[in-house]
């Protein structure tokens, strides 16, 4: 189960690492992009060639390409400080300040010399401030990235109206370094907006399932205690007794050890009632602990038919094996969305199916490669379980790309009053039967249980334990007193 458990949260976090890594390389693609259309299309018509010009023109793509270089480095640093796992050295923004300045200088001496025209000019301009940008948007609040685009384009603007440009093409480069600004914003920010809450959700669900794991290995310790705790401080009790009264050659002696043997025997089955009613399983309960387990690995899980309290209990449990292992192999085995429960009783047969999709074509527990497979695997188990009571069990691919499993009981093979939970009074017994036939036990929801499949290996920490032994340490020295 322990290694179930980790590969489903493995599978999961791929998922994510996967998502997380194409939205990266989208984000470091869009400055070469930008610079191989902006930077590039001019040389085409725009710019003039001649010496000076095309020199000019070379100089600002290869400072383009250089700072699309210094983007990429800077976009793992930057992604990090957005989400919170790191801060962004500042230091590592001087480089691309100066060559953005180095590209403004070019620009305007490129404009200066009349060597570009204004088309060319603004697609330039919408080019210049990508690359620096596209780092700076992860690291200021949107207000300051604001203030900071109508800074860097009032920059841009008076350099080239210092170089000449005047008229419709110097009001024009206003808008275009805006756009270009602009545009990171609502493209880059999102993107990383939308990963840092899928990987917070990611997180949190990791985390309820730890809780309800621990939470359901504190309910069977403190069942365990409240059974135990009192025979034991009774037996330390009367085993010191039974001590003093051998040292002083006292016959009673003999009659304390036979108490204490009572005890012993009796606190014996004790406990296993307890483990019995916490391996049971009861149909109702199993339904509400796969749905809540499903939905807790992002499965969409729908319970629809009888609850099934009327039948028999030893048709509930045979079902309520079937609902357990048909979740654990949801949960195993392929790429599932969604899963649909149904439960059907009539007069003469009880069935149940479950239908799931994204399962993979072979090689599953749920699928027809392993539905005969030796002993040990879950469907054989199950239709051990369901021969027993003249069930039968189906499992195969279903039309549409689901796949189906179907357990099928007759109710009619089954004797009046049959099975351990019966009321004793010829009638079926329900769960409530069961669980007041086995004193001690109190059975937790199995969405607990279940959910050590999401997230197994929790270890509970010390206080729960030492505090019980406190509690049975201040018992027994009650009882000597």
């Amino acid at each position: 189960m322990r290694v179930r458990g980790w590969r489903r949260s493995w599978q999961e976090r791929s998922k994510m690492e996967r998502i997380d890594l194409y939205s990266r390389f989208t984000i470091s693609c869009i400055p070469w992009l930008f610079s191989l259309a902006w930077q590039g299309t001019p040389f085409h018509q725009d710019i003039r060639h001649e010496p000076l010009p095309l020199t000019l023109g070379l100089a600002l793509l290869l400072v383009s390409l250089v700072q699309c270089l210094l983007s990429n480095r800077n976009l793992t640093a930057s992604y990090e400080h957005y989400l919170g796992v790191s801060v962004f050295p500042g230091r590592r923004l001087l480089v691309p300040v100066a060559l953005l300045a180095v590209a403004v200088g070019l620009l305007a001496a490129l404009a200066g010399v009349d060597g570009v025209r204004g088309s060319g000019l603004l697609l330039m301009t919408l080019n210049a401030p990508m690359a620096l940008v596209i780092t700076r948007v992860l690291l200021v609040p949107v207000r300051r990235f604001l203030v900071e685009s109508l800074c860097l384009t009032a920059l841009i603007t008076g350099a080239l109206g210092l170089a000449g440009v005047k008229g419709g093409t110097l009001a024009g480069v206003v808008p275009c370094s805006l756009f270009g600004c602009v545009l990171v914003l609502i493209s880059v920010r999102p993107s990383a907006w939308s990963m840092s809450v899928m990987w917070q959700a990611e997180q949190t669900r990791g985390i309820q399932a730890r809780l309800a794991v621990a939470e359901e290995r504190l309910r069977f310790g403190r069942d365990m205690h409240d059974v135990l705790g009192r025979n034991l401080a009774v037996i330390a009790l009367k085993s010191e007794l039974a001590v003093e009264l051998a040292q002083r050659g006292r016959p009673e002696a003999v009659d304390q050890m036979v108490e204490v043997q009572r005890i012993a025997r009796a606190s014996q089955q004790e406990v296993r009632d307890v483990v019995r009613g916490y391996r049971e399983a009861d149909l109702d309960t199993e339904l509400a602990g796969a749905q809540g387990v499903l939905s807790a690995a992002g499965i969409e899980c729908t319970v629809t038919g009888d609850s099934g309290e009327h039948l028999p209990p030893p048709v509930q449990s045979a079902l309520g094996w079937v609902v357990r292992e048909a979740a654990t192999n949801v949960l195993r085995h392929g790429d599932p969305r969604r899963c649909l429960i149904r439960v059907g009783a009539t007069a003469d047969t009880v069935v149940l199916q479950v239908e799931n999709d994204g399962a993979t074509p072979a090689g599953t527990a749920s699928s027809p490669v392993s539905a005969h497979d030796g002993p040990g695997s879950g469907l054989a188990g199950l239709r051990e379980r369901l021969a027993a009571l003249d069930g039968s069990l189906e499992a195969g691919p279903a039309k549409g790309g689901l796949f189906r499993l179907t357990a099928t009981i007759p109710l009619a093979a089954l004797p009046p009053g049959s099975g351990e939970g019966d009321g004793g009074d010829g009638k079926p017994g329900t769960a409530e039967d069961l669980r007041r036939r086995t004193p001690g036990a109190r059975r937790a929801p199995m969405s607990l249980c279940a959910a050590a499949i999401v997230a197994p290996g929790v270890m509970v920490g010390p206080e729960g334990p030492a505090s019980w032994r406190n509690e049975d340490d201040r018992g027994t020295g009650a009882a000597r007193r």
